[in-house]
């Protein structure tokens, strides 16, 4: 039976942006619609197919707030050169909204009968972070019976890392292997075929006097990686909590970096694919989500993993390789043993920790660089999950063609 026929819902191209360190790196200027608009853009060209045959474009956004707000997805079709008659929606889910973005142009594809839409993902801390509303808004009945609804998360990562048993040493030595990897991976040009250059413009900050400027910039390739980093330099780190607590083993070294961003994956039907012979990335199987106890949300991919593999009659060693979000290193570490997966099939190329993480962009990322991997592997069934706040976590299953 053929992998690609009728109604499955095939990834036919993705493309990005590099990803940039927020507030300082090359896209510290750039609104989201045009970050967004410009991966997309891209990834239509790369696809063979037009603008005018995308019915809609699901994006995921972790701070869908002023320059990424207004439904950055409808704003970024139109920039990217689609019609008016092309649909947007931005979606939600924190650290999994580009990987729901996908799922949800996959089933629009499925359930819908759509013929191409897109999904994925953007986020500009840089611009959004700094106008996020001030102060927590809590709910009197919830911060009575789900108080770790507002917890950091970062005092959630050292509590997992706390009731998990993962030393520091071990978060220090899994940050070393994402650095490691990732800057493998720059040297072999295996982030190349995602990024699509960006032209823009950058604000400059002047450390002594405060005066602002501008200046011209391409954004072409990973910024926020740290290819020199040892063990020394990261357990001389302290931890970010140390002060309030004395357990606390996250740093700066083993937690995500903040980065500016989008990625987009355009989604066609099998007979499209068929009909025009297109270029096939891989086939989206299924979606699954699960809750956990929000104090704990590190460990959500060992609720959805789980979920999604059941469905499909699979196991943890049917998988080929896995995108587990290094969010911090313990939710890497802790699902990994967790969960069974052996570590040479887990982040092959690194992850958030070195490459970044723009929230709602990441998904779509891991997304299209696990099916540009997969191909190089010769894999076939392929795992994206990671945690998400509030307690969560989501995995999507797919097919290398």
């Amino acid at each position: 039976m053929s992998l690609i026929s009728g109604r499955t819902a095939v990834v036919v191209s993705t493309a990005r942006t590099g990803l940039a360190k927020s507030f300082r790196g090359k896209l510290n200027d750039t609104h989201g619609a045009a970050l967004a608009g410009h991966a997309i853009k891209h990834a239509i060209a790369r696809a063979g197919v037009s603008p005018e045959e995308v019915e809609d474009v699901f994006i995921g956004c972790g701070i869908p707030e002023g320059a990424a707000g207004w439904n950055v997805a409808r704003n970024a079709a139109l920039w990217a050169g689609c019609p008016v008659t092309t649909s947007g929606a931005t979606i939600n889910r924190f650290c999994s909204s580009g990987l729901q973005a996908v799922a949800c142009a996959s089933h629009s594809i499925l359930v819908e009968g759509a013929s191409v839409a897109i999904g994925g993902g953007v986020d500009s801390l840089s611009l959004c972070q700094p106008n996020w509303v001030k102060g927590v808004v809590t709910e009197k009945k919830l911060m009575q019976t789900y108080p770790a609804l507002w917890m950091p998360m970062i005092d959630t990562a050292d509590l997992v890392a706390q009731r998990e048993a993962v030393s520091r040493e071990d978060l220090d030595a899994y940050a070393l292997q994402s650095q490691k990897r990732c800057a493998a991976a720059q040297q072999a040009g295996k982030f190349s075929d995602e990024i699509a250059p960006m032209q823009v413009t950058m604000k400059e900050v002047n450390k002594e006097t405060k005066e602002i400027s501008y200046k011209e910039a391409v954004c072409d390739s990973d910024d926020c990686n740290k290819p020199g980093t040892t063990l020394e330099t990261l357990a001389a780190l302290k931890p970010i909590m140390l002060d309030a607590n004395p357990q606390a083993t996250v740093t700066a070294g083993n937690a995500s970096q903040l980065s500016d961003g989008a990625s987009a994956c355009v989604v066609a039907s099998g007979s499209v694919v068929e009909r025009r012979g297109l270029e096939a990335l891989g086939v989206f199987k299924g979606f699954a989500v699960g809750g956990c106890a929000p104090e704990v949300m590190g460990m959500g991919p060992s609720v959805a993993v789980p979920r999604l593999l059941e469905r499909h009659g699979l196991t943890v060693d049917d998988i080929d390789l896995w995108e587990l979000n290094e969010a911090f290193s313990v939710v890497a570490l802790a699902n990994q043993r967790a969960l069974g997966i052996d570590p040479a099939k887990l982040n092959v190329n690194g992850g958030a920790i070195a490459i970044g993480h723009p929230f709602g962009m990441t998904g779509s990322r891991q997304v299209g660089h696990i099916l540009l991997e997969g191909k190089r592997r010769g894999a076939k069934n392929v795992v994206v999950t990671m945690c998400i706040g509030g307690g969560m976590g989501a995995a999507g299953l797919f097919e290398v063609a």
